[in-house]
């Protein structure tokens, strides 16, 4: 399946929120990114049929392998260009 720069967001953020609190339930999806629960939805199933994540029996959201190396790589670029502008004197809420 070809992921778009949505989808690669939503990997990121679930990467994100995991590192965070552990568990990841689409609500918290929605909390984080600012989006409402239809919408997520919406991405999530999208991430499901592709085969980056998948939706345990309570409810909460888990990177598949390919998922996974995908919110990495994304995260890890994120972090990257945030740094560059940081150095570049941009403060770190606008490089964010």
């Amino acid at each position: 399946m070809k992921l778009y720069a949505s989808g690669e967001d939503y990997l990121e953020a679930v990467l994100v929120l995991q590192r965070k609190q552990g568990m990841v339930r689409s609500v918290d999806l929605a909390r984080h990114m600012g989006f409402s629960k239809p919408s997520i939805s919406h991405a999530v199933g999208g991430l499901k049929n592709g085969g980056f994540l998948i939706v345990d029996d309570d409810g909460f959201l888990h990177l598949t392998a390919i998922g996974q190396e995908v919110a990495e790589k994304i995260y890890e670029r994120h972090r990257f260009f945030m740094e560059q502008l940081v150095a570049a004197g941009v403060d770190l809420e606008t490089a964010e």
